[in-house]
């Protein structure tokens, strides 16, 4: 296909992917446990109808479904990037042990206290939120994975370490677990399923400048990823510094996720499941296509399952952690399966 009409087949899709995100974003506003016609909708977003509505509107629905559209952009760049860069179908945004390091932070913050008790540690930790904690967990593990992988020149190398430092934290996690008392348990075991609606207006504002400013760096490193996709000895031939470039990609990555994480949980299986539709649908490999696609794919598919998890008559929803698992473990095994027929 020439280059003029890969490009037109490009922006018609994602116009089309475009005007569905916010079909399905006006959607989660009005579909919850009790759905909301469109104009008693309007009127609430003007100040026109009685303050509980335009509460359950403005001061949930919508920011919720902001936050869905955001972390579904996040996850899903983040593992287009990690797929690319180890060249790994099976990839996802916490392959770095990002998520893990954002959940030791939730674990000593939740379970950590009742063992140090007034402790200077445990004083320290008493004034942190759920997402201060988990922040500076993922920011942790953030740092020792590029002071290392600056010094590593294999990517597969790279790749163990993240799996190892991931390790790590879950068997500390595991210790905490096994001394800590019911009610932590929990609290950290209902952090874990991942949620949306729990996002306060500064938070949704870090998220926002976050996930703006990574998609941004995304962006600017397509043709970085086009050369990846060829190995590290093409990118090399081509004059690219490729550990600037690696670490770079990695620091966009883990930024976008552990923004994600610390603010909803470890929200599974979007990351490494929506680039592949992204690339079945396009049947396009360039970076500069498929990245926009994947952003606006990822928001979709997070908002729709914003959707699903909220339950008709019922005041709580599902763990958002449900519905993604169960609409992308079939994808996963697609893939899988797509892949062994290939070899």
């Amino acid at each position: 296909m020439h280059a003029p009409q890969r490009h037109n087949k490009v922006v018609a899709f994602s116009v089309a992917l475009a005007a569905l995100t916010l079909l399905l974003l006006a959607a989660d506003v009005l579909i919850g446990s009790a759905p909301i016609p469109p104009a008693t909708a309007w009127r609430a977003l003007v100040g026109a109808e009685p303050s509980h509505v335009s509460h359950i509107i403005v001061g949930y629905r919508l920011p919720k479904a902001a936050v869905a559209l955001l972390v579904g952009v996040s996850l899903s760049v983040s593992g287009l990037q990690m797929q690319t860069m180890f060249r790994n179908p099976l990839a996802d945004p916490y392959i770095l042990g990002v998520s893990s390091g954002a959940g030791l932070g939730v674990a000593l913050l939740v379970m950590g206290r009742s063992l140090w008790g007034a402790t200077p540690v445990g004083a320290l930790l008493a004034g942190m939120g759920y997402a201060a904690a988990a922040c500076a967990g993922a920011a942790a593990v953030m740092l020792i994975m590029l002071a290392i992988s600056a010094r590593l020149r294999d990517i597969m190398a790279v790749l163990i370490l993240g799996v190892m430092l991931g390790s790590a934290a879950s068997a500390l996690i595991s210790a905490l677990q096994y001394f800590s008392r019911e009610a932590a348990l929990k609290s950290y075991v209902l952090w874990t399923m991942g949620g949306l609606g729990n996002v306060t207006s500064a938070q949704l504002c870090v998220l926002g400048a976050v996930t703006l400013a990574g998609s941004a760096l995304a962006l600017l490193s397509a043709k970085t990823l086009n050369a990846l996709m060829q190995g590290e000895r093409y990118a090399r031939s081509i004059g690219y510094r490729v550990g600037r470039r690696r670490l770079f990609l990695m620091l966009t990555a883990t930024m976008l996720t552990g923004t994600a994480t610390a603010f909803c949980g470890p929200v599974g299986f979007i990351g490494v499941a929506t680039p592949h539709v992204a690339r079945m649908l396009l049947r396009e490999a360039d970076h500069r296509y498929l990245l926009p696609v994947t952003m606006l794919l990822g928001a979709a598919v997070m908002l729709l399952c914003d959707m699903i998890s909220a339950l008709p008559g019922y005041e709580t929803s599902l763990p958002i952690n449900t519905v993604t698992s169960l609409l992308g473990i079939p994808i996963v095994i697609l893939v899988i399966m797509r892949n062994q027929k290939a070899g």
